[in-house]
């Protein structure tokens, strides 16, 4: 796994992990999750290219840009990649800050805020 030089990234294994991202989960204000409809938080070792580079992705259709969902729709996915986040975290409590901000920023592409607002946002 590369990492930044300077500090050895984290050895945590995924139902650790998993157990990070619940209870950042549990930490969102309400306003934020109380919305999230027909949607599943998952993690996974790293995204299908297998680099390093890509934290969270949100796999869906956003909440402004669809219609009603019928009975049966598949959920959207927020999905947390456990690999690139620990790469880029030199301790337990700054991989919490970025399983928080990439929660966040995950969800915020559920709601239908892009990427340019995110950045405006300081979320980006």
């Amino acid at each position: 796994m590369s990492t930044h030089p300077g500090f050895e990234p984290l050895d945590i294994a995924a139902e650790p992990f998993e157990q990070l991202v619940v209870d950042e989960l549990d930490e969102l204000p309400d306003d934020m999750v109380d919305g999230l409809d027909n949607i599943v938080f998952v993690v996974e070792d790293r995204p299908e290219d297998g680099s390093l580079d890509l934290l969270g992705l949100y796999d869906g259709v956003a909440l402004t840009e669809r219609g009603q969902y019928g009975f049966g729709e598949m959920p959207d996915r927020i999905v947390l990649y456990r690999e690139p986040l620990l790469a880029i975290s030199r301790d337990l409590d700054e991989l919490r800050d970025q399983i928080h901000v990439t929660l966040v920023h995950e969800i915020a592409h559920f709601y239908g805020i892009d990427d340019d607002k995110l950045h405006e946002l300081g979320w980006g």
